[in-house]
Order: structure tokens, then sequence, then C-alpha cells
């Protein structure tokens, strides 16, 4: 049975540390075991980050900043209030009956309506400006 006291290394799992720079005759002088010359071979270099490109000026700071800002809302689709006469009396207008009539395309996400003529009587579901929440309303339709 295997006990605490029992248990031995394994005679290969522990390696003897190598001793480098003690003179041409040991095998491991002169440049002790790192290659020839360069940068590789100096003190303090292990591993290069990914990053690195050997010294010239690294791609990302070749490339020119990236300025300005982009939202990352939507943009709403404006609409004049005179491309609404193709709905009949009485309709109600939300997006959905837009993206149907073909007043706008399906790229957008949001609508809003801006002045304009309109002449039809019409329930209107979206966000309007005053000016067309005025006319709206004074050809006899409402907005909700």
């Amino acid at each position: 049975m295997l006990k605490l006291h029992t248990i031995k290394k394994h005679p290969k799992s522990v390696h003897r540390k190598k001793v480098v720079g003690r003179g041409i005759g040991s095998g491991h002088g002169t440049y002790s075991t790192r290659g020839g010359k360069g940068q590789t071979a100096r003190t303090g270099h292990s591993k290069m980050p990914a990053r690195f490109e050997g010294g010239r000026q690294p791609l990302i700071r070749q490339l020119p900043k990236a300025r300005g800002f982009r939202s990352l809302n939507d943009k709403a689709a404006a609409i004049s209030l005179s491309k609404l006469n193709v709905f009949n009396d009485g309709d109600t207008v939300n997006f959905k009956a837009l993206l149907e009539k073909g007043v706008i395309d399906s790229s957008f996400t949001k609508a809003k309506i801006l002045q304009g003529e309109i002449k039809k009587k019409l329930t209107v579901t979206l966000p309007v400006s005053a000016s067309a929440k005025e006319a709206i309303e004074k050809a006899g339709g409402k907005v909700l």
C-alpha cells in the first residue's frame, strides 16, 4: 500500500541546473548556449511581445488615428409630412405601415416625421416635430 513516508521521487524527474559561462572546456562557455550575437543573445530577452516588429515603426503607429465619434444608436429616417399623402383617410401611420407602403426602406430601424404639407386625416404613432404635429392636427388627424 502507498504511504506518504514510502514515496520517492523518480530519478529522472529532477534535472541538474545547466552551468554556463565557465570556460571553453566546459562546452557551455563563450556564448553560454545563447547562440551568436544580437538581440536574442542579450540579457532581459526572453520572448518578445506579439506586436513587436523587430525595432521598426510598428504598424499601429504607422496608421493614422481613427478620429471622431461614431454613435452606437441607429439614425432615424427623416420623413417629410408630404410623403404621408400615400395613406388613406383614417389610417394609422406607424413604422410597419411606412415599410409596407415603401415610404422608407428596411435599412432603417427608426423614423421621425418632419415638416411638410398633409391633406389626409391620419393617426400618427411615430415621433414628430412640433411643426409636423401642428400640420397633422390642422388637417384633422391626431398624434399619439
